[in-house]
């Protein structure tokens, strides 16, 4: 038997005044799209805004139907769209931001497991690591340097 030991090195800013102005400016388009968001359902509203290299910005927000599975979160319809839109740019940073009607969310909310999968799936196409910064509605901002951190051992085609 052999143990595997797997880290994840994050870099955490204290509020979104430490970050890069480029930055700044990339959350705010992701706050702009979390009001956007259709959420009557859960409260938690999502915004999302990725940095193409082609310097295009792409948002999104989610989208929930009464049919919960029928729904999409914010990462996922800026991700899709940008593929659609942008077929051949690659994909270089990431915000993300969340609140809830519910509770005050002033901790990093880090995208679901689905997201992380769909995100995976174009950093691998691109083959280059996809900057992500997500944060609650207020607080510290976590950034990643790549997805990879935040979905070790991921699946992708090599196994089908």
């Amino acid at each position: 038997m052999k143990e595997v030991k797997i880290e994840t090195i994050l870099k955490v800013y204290n509020s979104l005044g430490e970050l890069p102005n480029d930055i700044q400016q990339l959350m705010e388009f992701a706050i702009n799209a979390r009001e956007n968001a259709y959420a009557p359902y859960s409260k938690f509203k999502v915004g999302a805004a990725i940095l193409l290299d082609n310097k295009e910005v792409v948002i999104g927000s989610n989208q929930e139907n009464a049919s919960y599975p029928s729904g999409l979160c914010a990462e996922r319809t800026a991700i899709y769209y940008a593929g659609a839109k942008h077929p051949n740019a690659k994909i270089l940073k990431m915000a993300l931001t969340a609140s809830s009607q519910n509770q005050v969310t002033d901790f990093p909310i880090p995208p679901c497991g689905a997201c992380r999968q769909a995100i995976s799936e174009y950093e691998i196409k691109q083959d280059q690591p996809i900057e992500i910064y997500f944060m609650g509605a207020t607080g510290k901002v976590v950034k990643s340097n790549s997805l990879a951190n935040l979905l070790p051992l991921g699946f992708d085609r090599s196994f089908l």
